[in-house]
């Protein structure tokens, strides 16, 4: 740890001379005697103060026979085998190519009743192997209809993200290897003129995501999809938590009604059920959620630390800073926060590359394959990673910035632990006036442990960091906006109980972002007590509380 602070202290101290190089003298120099500094004591390693809770078996409920089938699977991999699916061969030689044997239980659940013409609701976990599941029968779809261009398209799947979307269309395109049939993808970012000029060329497998493919329905002409016979959505809880609950009622009417619908989601919410009402038709439920109410990954381990405002960063760069062999994501609440972080992260040396929703869709789809394909680095993003993304073998998933509600702490901690017998870890970092999130999390049946973090092993760069931010211009200008979204973001929390901006200690949040008082910025935050009130006594406006942290109607679960 001595050699990593004196290091980390080096680099600092080099670009800050470098800086200063012919400078007047009457700008400020970094305290090299304080940034010099180093801990000569340590103390015992983290430790574990409380046992993870076991997590109680429950039963699904039992469905009505004469209007749907269920199947209920239990693990993640099956004994069952593509071979003994009665699938083409160039389907198989693909499958083969792509290295897979075995189905996954949704993969073996879905795929027969799918092949069969059926529409399937399917419930399963991330990283489960719906892709494939999905794929397979479009794939067969086609082929069996024999399309061509000149058929338009055949089979349509809508994601909720731009990088899902980009993630499936490369599955679709190794299954498609050894067909004729054609695949194309719609999403928003792209040049929507080339994407109509592929339409109208004949795309027979198109993956979209809402808002872009409504548009095309609408206004691209040439847009044969009359023949339309089978329509996919994935991660449909996503779509309509992404408020495109509107865009895909005016999909669901504009599409032909005599079609195949296959929907998966990983939660079954109301707003979920009544899009599989208005667009199944007596599907067979899958559903391979095992039935022990897990809802995070099996192999994954939980922690949560607390840790003053003031030494977030410096809790985060000391982790980081040790953990450089490791991949790590790391989730923020605001696009300017991942940008002022990934400047820190440039100016004490550690690579890292950063996803937010303030790129452009090239910069986002570069950075997401440098990162899947990397065997360690740092990824700083915000929830636009979060869900539904097959990212190998990330190490640590880090929650800097508290997520909205538990459903946003299962979907950022879902990627990593990823299938059968995979490993990983997550940290989520809170404040002290932060701490009763926990009960919601425990009311949610996610388990997980307090880790002491020792404040002497911290790196203490903090007085060189501060220096440095306000004599650099671009990086003090994009701390003061990181500063401001914070904020604006801590404010508009639905759990307001809990995360009341107004409880926030300004001087020590300021600290976080390099600023040794609060910077003078426009925050724009409401005031009084008694919206405050309000908000404590209705349990947040969405009805969140510990005795329903999915919201209102939303649990049954005691209290913890």
């Amino acid at each position: 740890m001595v050699e990593l602070e004196k290091k980390t202290t080096e680099e600092l101290k080099k670009r800050t001379r470098k800086r200063n190089r012919g400078k007047k003298n009457d700008q400020q120099r970094v305290d090299e005697e304080n940034a010099d500094e180093i801990q000569k004591k340590t103390e015992k390693k983290v430790k574990l103060r409380e046992e993870e809770e076991e997590v109680e078996a429950k039963e699904e409920g039992e469905v009505e026979e004469e209007k749907k089938m269920v199947i209920v699977s239990k693990g993640i991999m099956t004994n069952e085998t593509f071979e003994s699916l009665d699938l083409s061969e160039p389907t198989f030689a693909a499958i083969k190519e792509m290295g897979f044997q075995h189905m996954t239980q949704i993969q073996a659940g879905s795929i027969p009743p799918l092949l069969e013409g059926k529409d399937v609701l399917g419930a399963a976990r991330t990283g489960s192997g719906k892709t494939l599941a999905f794929l397979i029968p479009a794939v067969e779809l086609l082929l069996k209809e024999r399309f061509s261009p000149r058929n338009g398209t055949g089979v349509i799947v809508i994601c909720p993200t731009r990088e899902l979307a980009i993630q499936t269309k490369n599955v679709a395109e190794e299954l498609l290897r050894h067909h004729s049939q054609t695949v194309s993808m719609v999403i928003g970012g792209n040049n929507r003129r080339s994407e109509a000029q592929r339409i109208a060329s004949g795309s027979n497998l198109l993956i979209a995501t809402p808002g872009r493919l409504l548009d095309h329905l609408q206004h691209t002409k040439g847009f044969i999809f009359k023949h339309l016979k089978c329509l996919v959505i994935d991660e449909a809880d996503r779509i309509l938590e992404e408020n495109f609950e509107e865009d895909m009622n005016k999909i669901l009417k504009i599409l032909p009604k005599t079609r195949q619908t296959a929907l998966f989601s990983a939660t079954q919410t109301s707003k979920v059920q009544d899009l599989a009402r208005v667009s199944l038709t007596s599907p067979v439920h899958v559903d391979v959620d095992d039935g022990r109410r897990k809802v995070t990954n099996e192999g994954l381990e939980q922690g949560y630390c607390v840790v003053p405002s003031e030494k977030r960063l410096i809790l985060l760069i000391s982790f980081l800073k040790k953990n450089l062999n490791k991949k790590i994501m790391v989730f923020f609440s605001t696009c300017k926060s991942v940008q002022f972080h990934a400047g820190i992260m440039k100016l004490i040396n550690v690579d890292s590359c950063d996803i937010h929703g303030g790129l452009d869709q090239n910069r986002r789809t570069k950075t997401f394959f440098d990162f899947m394909k990397a065997e360690k680095g740092i990824l700083l993003c915000t929830d636009v990673a979060a869900r539904g993304l097959d990212i190998p073998s990330v190490d640590w998933i880090i929650q800097y910035d508290p997520p909205d509600k538990p459903t946003e702490y299962i979907h950022r901690v879902g990627r990593t632990a990823r299938g059968e017998g995979a490993k990983g870890k997550a940290l989520l970092v809170l404040i002290p006036e932060e701490l009763q999130f926990i009960r919601y999390l425990k009311a949610a049946k996610v388990p997980v442990k307090e880790l002491e973090f020792n404040e002497k092993k911290l790196l203490n760069v903090r007085s060189a960091l501060e220096k440095y931010v306000a004599n650099d211009y671009s990086l003090n200008k994009i701390a003061k906006e990181a500063y401001r979204a914070y904020i604006s973001a801590y404010n508009s929390h639905s759990l307001k109980d809990i995360f009341n901006v107004h409880r926030l200690d300004l001087q020590a949040v300021a600290a976080s972002f390099c600023f040794s008082s609060p910077p003078k910025v426009n925050l724009n935050i409401e005031s009084g007590a008694g919206k405050v009130r309000k908000a404590r006594n209705q349990q947040s406006r969405n009805g969140f509380s510990p005795f329903s942290p999915y919201g209102k109607g939303k649990s049954t679960a005691k209290e913890a």
